[in-house]
C-alpha cells in the first residue's frame, strides 16, 4: 500500500478578507515593502501579482535545486514520470504506487517492515538479544550520544540557537524567547568563548525582541571575538534581523532567507459590535488619548503613527543590513521589500557569504579565532541543552501525534486525512494571531511554519475574540 509521491514546493494559503468583511471587522494594515505579503491574508481574498511573482521565484529555485540533489544522488531517477503525467505513471504499474515508484527509479525495492530490517542486518548484523521478526543490531539513541559527548578539549566557541517564532518573553527552547536568548548570551559573557556561532533557524517576530537579542549579540562582539551567523532551513526577517550581527553569513541553498519589511495589524470592532448594539464613547484630551481604540476605532492620527512607527523599523532594517552588507540602504531596498529569496540566491544578491552547515561556521569561527584544528570545542549555550535535543523532541512529537490521531496510518488517504484535519487549527491561529497585538512585527510569513509546540491547539486558538463574535453572528 505504500509508495512514493513527489508534491514539490507550493500550496494553497488561507485568505480572510471574505470573512472579517461578513464579521464587520476592519485590519488595519502598516507596512513596508511591495512584496511584504505576510498581510495580504487579512487584505485580499487572493495572491497579489507581487506576492505571486515572489513565490514562482522562490518556489522554482528551490524546485530545481531538489531536483539536481535528487538526481545526484539517484542518476537514474527520473522525476519527470512522477511529476509530469501521475495518472499515467501510476497507470502503467497497475495503480501500484512501490511499483510504480520503483520504474521511475525512485526506489530499489519494495517490502514490508519485516523485510527492509531483514535487509538493514544483513548490512549491520543481527541482534543477538532480539528474535522478533525483522530485528536488526543497533545501538541505543542515549547510549550513543553518552558515547559521543561533545569534547572539551581546548578553548571554547560558543553556539547559541535561535528557533522558531522570535517573541518578547522567555519562551523556549522551541520558540525564539528574546528574554531567554539574551540572558543565556549575557551569562556567557563571562566565559572565555574565543568565538560565537550563532544557529538561527526562526522566520522572524517582534521588531524589539529581534533587536534585543541582536544587541545581545553585539556584546559578545564587543570582546573582539569572531561572530558568525549558521542559517538553518528558514532565516529570514526578525531572523534576518539578528544576523547582521555577524561578521560572516553561511546558508544552504535551500534556505529561506531575506524578507526585509516590517509590519503590523491593528484590528477593530467598532463595526461588528454596532450590530448588537455596543458603541463606544468618552472624553479625549488629544487625537490620541484612548488610542489604539479597538473598540471605537482609530483616530487617522494615530494610524499616521502607526505607519510612521513601521517606516522608521523599515529604515532601521536597512540600515542594519546595509552596515552589515557593505550596501548603501538604496541598495538594500532593491533587495529587500519584504522579497523572500532562496539560499542560492540569497548568495548572489550579497544577503550570505558562503554555503555552508554548522559544522562548517564552527570550522570558520575557529580558524578566525586562529585556533588550532582539532585544538577547541563547541559550547553550546543553555542548561541541559544539547545539539540534538531540538531535533529529538520534534521527531517524538510527530511520532506521539501519528499515534494519537485517527489518522495515523502510513498511505496517502492517512496523509492527506492529517493535513485536512489541521486546517481548522490554522485558520483559528491565524486569526488568533491578527487578534494580539504584539507590536511592529519582522515576520515572514511565507516561510514555512515552525512546528506546533505542546499546548498550541485548537481548543486554546478557540478561546479568541474572533470566534466568540463569529458564535454570536451565527446564532
Amino acid at each position: 500500500m505504500g509508495g512514493v509521491a513527489i508534491e514539490g514546493p507550493g500550496g494553497k494559503n488561507l485568505y480572510y478578507a471574505g470573512l472579517l468583511d461578513k464579521l464587520k471587522v476592519k485590519a488595519h494594515v502598516f507596512r513596508v515593502g511591495t512584496y511584504k505579503s505576510a498581510v495580504e491574508p487579512y487584505l485580499l481574498t487572493g495572491m497579489s501579482p507581487e506576492a505571486r511573482e515572489n513565490y514562482r521565484q522562490l518556489y522554482g529555485s528551490m524546485w530545481q535545486e531538489w531536483q539536481a540533489n535528487v538526481n545526484k544522488a539517484r542518476p537514474n531517477a527520473r522525476i519527470a514520470d512522477v511529476t509530469g503525467d501521475v495518472t499515467g505513471w501510476i497507470a502503467a504499474s497497475n495503480g501500484d504506487l512501490a511499483q510504480a515508484a520503483i520504474a521511475a527509479g525512485l526506489a530499489d525495492r519494495a517490502g514490508t517492515r519485516v523485510e527492509w530490517g531483514q535487509r538493514v542486518a544483513q548490512v549491520a548484523g543481527e541482534d543477538r538479544w532480539d528474535d522478533t521478526p525483522g530485528a536488526f543490531a543497533h545501538s541505543e539513541l542515549e547510549a550513543w550520544l553518552a558515547d559521543r559527548a561533545p569534547s572539551t578539549r581546548g578553548p571554547a566557541i560558543g553556539v547559541v540557537t535561535i528557533a522558531g517564532e522570535i517573541s518578547d518573553g522567555d519562551a523556549g527552547p522551541g520558540s525564539a524567547g528574546a528574554e531567554r536568548i539574551g540572558g543565556l548570551l549575557d551569562d556567557a559573557l563571562s566565559s572565555d568563548l574565543k568565538a560565537l556561532v550563532v544557529r538561527v533557524d526562526s522566520p522572524g517576530g517582534t521588531v524589539t525582541g529581534s533587536e534585543a537579542i541582536r544587541r545581545a549579540i553585539l556584546r559578545h562582539k564587543a570582546k573582539g571575538i569572531p561572530i558568525v551567523v549558521s542559517m538553518g532551513n528558514v532565516a529570514a526577517s526578525g531572523g534576518y534581523w539578528v544576523s547582521t550581527a555577524a561578521d560572516r553569513i553561511f546558508a544552504e541553498p535551500e534556505t529561506i532567507t531575506g524578507s526585509i519589511g516590517i509590519f503590523g495589524v491593528v484590528p477593530t470592532f467598532e463595526d461588528t459590535l454596532a450590530q448588537f448594539g455596543v458603541t463606544a464613547d468618552g472624553v479625549t484630551t488629544t487625537s490620541l488619548s484612548g488610542q489604539p481604540d479597538v473598540i471605537g476605532g482609530l483616530t487617522p492620527d494615530a494610524q499616521a503613527v502607526l505607519q510612521a512607527t513601521v517606516e522608521s523599523g523599515y529604515q532601521r532594517f536597512l540600515g542594519l543590513v546595509g552596515q552589515a552588507r557593505g550596501k548603501t540602504p538604496e541598495q538594500v531596498d532593491a533587495i529587500g521589500q519584504g522579497r523572500v529569496w532562496d539560499g542560492g540566491t540569497a548568495r548572489q544578491v550579497g544577503l550570505v557569504d558562503q554555503f555552508g552547515n554548522l559544522d562548517d561556521a564552527l570550522a570558520y569561527a575557529a580558524a578566525q579565532a586562529k585556533l588550532a584544528d582539532g585544538a577547541w570545542h563547541a559550547e553550546y549555550l543553555g542548561a541541559g541543552q544539547d545539539r540534538y535535543a531540538p531535533l529529538i523532541r520534534r521527531i517524538l512529537r510527530r511520532n506521539g501525534e501519528a499515534r494519537g490521531g485517527e489518522a495515523s496510518g502510513g498511505d496517502m488517504f492517512a496523509l492527506f486525512a492529517r493535513r485536512q484535519a489541521g486546517l481548522a487549527t490554522r485558520v483559528l491561529a491565524d486569526m488568533r494571531g491578527m487578534l494580539q497585538v504584539r507590536g511592529a512585527q519582522a515576520r515572514c510569513m511565507e516561510c514555512p511554519a515552525p512546528p506546533a509546540m505542546p499546548g498550541a491547539d485548537g481548543a486554546e486558538a478557540a478561546s479568541s475574540p474572533l470566534r466568540f463574535l463569529a458564535r454570536l453572528l451565527l446564532d
